[in-house]
């Protein structure tokens, strides 16, 4: 009878019959996996109202207010300080109110567009840390070494003082966004429960404008909270004004003539009647006196010259009409030389004659 092949012999058998299938290669190592790459989640129960485009056209007008922000608060407060823009997002209204403890005071700002239309109001909220260091200074403190809670409660005086300072920042949307469009932003008043705030749709879409501020040592957040149907009656006027401003110039290039000519039409020009002209010397004009007549060298019924603005333009009958002295226009002058010697050549004046 045949031995029976013990555990190790058959799995050194099972091992040489792989190698023989393998062509007696070593395995190869396994090949590190390349990372997955991450995609941004898209919520297609809300999606994005406002392009791409837009968004950084808000990007660009508040980074503008961040450099007028710096100037206000290093003269306001003497402290070197940074204000930028770490981004712009587009969100829902819950979302940011999510994100507010109970105890952090918004500020409230009605805007005002050309159209007079009515809008939700622009939110303003600066962090405890930051409009405590203001508050400090105004008061005559250092503003540094400052331990606030997220969680705390302004006093009545510090309200009072938030509302004077927070007028600056909102001065300054009226400057930056006046090459886009003339809006008008004024504070209207301070809410202390960010949760009893209904002026705006839990639902409805709004830009939050987030910057970050840096003052000595004092750093924290401000964000301003754009309601969407405010700032989409905003993008419509700007599309608007600049659909016409393209179309005027379209248009002007054709009516230049005529444009010109309406808006001259109403000026006032002076309109001068020329009896006639003589020359006299220097001796004669010194014994010159009441009663003393100057021949012309013009036959009585001879036609008047009118002038406008100082040039020939009409040969004219003069007369009288509803009392007053008067000239009739008979015919239109076409021709006018000007040779530099203050000398009239036209319609029977001499050119030898000068004007008196």
């Amino acid at each position: 009878m045949a031995d029976v092949l013990s555990q190790s012999q058959i799995d050194a058998l099972l091992n040489s019959m792989q190698n023989a299938d393998s062509g007696g290669s070593e395995p190869k190592a396994e090949e590190p996996k390349k990372p997955e790459k991450e995609y941004k989640k898209y919520d297609f129960f809300s999606p994005k109202k406002y392009t791409k485009d837009k968004l950084k056209m808000l990007n660009s007008i508040y980074d503008n207010y961040s450099r007028i922000m710096v100037s206000q608060i290093n003269g306001l407060f003497r402290v070197a300080s940074e204000v930028e823009v770490v981004g712009v997002e587009e969100q829902r209204y819950y979302e940011f109110g999510n994100a507010l403890n109970e105890s952090d005071v918004l500020t409230i700002v009605d805007v005002e567009l050309p159209d007079h239309s009515i809008n939700p109001p622009v939110l303003i909220h600066i962090s405890p840390l930051v409009m405590g260091s203001m508050i400090d200074r105004m008061l005559g403190g250092a503003g540094t070494d400052m331990s606030i809670d997220m969680a705390y409660n302004y006093t009545d005086i510090e309200l009072a003082l938030y509302e004077k300072i927070i007028k600056y920042p909102i001065a300054i949307m009226n400057d930056v966004w006046s090459g886009h469009i003339n809006l008008k932003a004024q504070f209207d008043n301070i809410e202390e429960n960010p949760s009893m705030f209904q002026g705006i749709s839990v639902d409805e879409t709004v830009v939050i404008i987030m910057l970050h501020i840096k003052m000595g040592d004092i750093e924290g957040a401000m964000n301003i909270c754009i309601p969407g149907t405010l700032l989409s009656n905003v993008f419509e006027i700007i599309d608007k004004t600049k659909h016409l401003a393209k179309k005027s110039d379209r248009i002007g290039i054709r009516n230049t003539r005529e444009d010109i000519l309406e808006n001259i039409r109403e000026s006032k020009m002076d309109v001068t009647a020329q009896l006639g002209v003589a020359r006299l010397n220097l001796d004669d004009v010194y014994n010159l006196h009441v009663g003393d007549v100057i021949d012309l060298n013009k036959p009585q019924d001879s036609l008047v010259s009118l002038y406008i603005a100082g040039q020939p333009w009409f040969n004219g009958q003069l007369g009288v009409h509803n009392k007053n002295v008067a000239v009739k226009i008979e015919d239109r002058i076409l021709e006018y030389k000007d040779d530099g010697d203050d000398e009239n050549v036209n319609a029977g004046i001499p050119e030898e004659a000068a004007a008196v």
